[in-house]
């Protein structure tokens, strides 16, 4: 066994969900993450997105897809628990889908406000800058 393939704890589980990983939380053995979406579309996207990530990373979470909903699963099925893939596939995750490029001051203005283009909605829970 690596120590990619180390088991956590339920306490070092907790200790870990902070910072990026802090929508993270820990059921029934698996880390989860809901992400909200405005439809279809956004759903799709974010799918897709993930799908991209599990298989460049080779590591595959569960999904539950629903109509403006995401729910992301993820343990370590040949360790039976959650190790550092989980971790690290968990915050790319995040990183990739919480991206609000208008927010970084750079060239890339991010997603308008109108809502006829937001396909996610954001933790904070406000319109991305336009």
């Amino acid at each position: 066994m690596t120590q990619a393939d180390k088991v956590y704890t339920d306490d070092e589980i907790g200790a870990r969900l902070t910072g990026a990983l802090q929508h993270w939380y820990l059921d029934d053995g698996w880390l989860r993450r809901r992400y909200r979406t405005e439809g279809w579309k956004g759903t799709l996207m974010v799918v897709n997105t993930i799908g991209h990530l599990a298989e460049a990373a080779w590591h595959h979470p569960d999904l539950t897809v629903s109509y403006a909903f995401v729910i992301v699963k993820l343990k370590t099925h040949s360790a039976k628990g959650i190790t550092d893939k989980d971790f690290a596939l968990a915050t790319k995750i995040e990183a990739v889908i919480q991206w609000q490029p208008g927010r970084e001051g750079g060239p890339l203005e991010g997603t308008p406000s109108d809502q006829r283009f937001r396909y996610i909605k954001y933790d904070d829970d406000t319109k991305p800058a336009a």
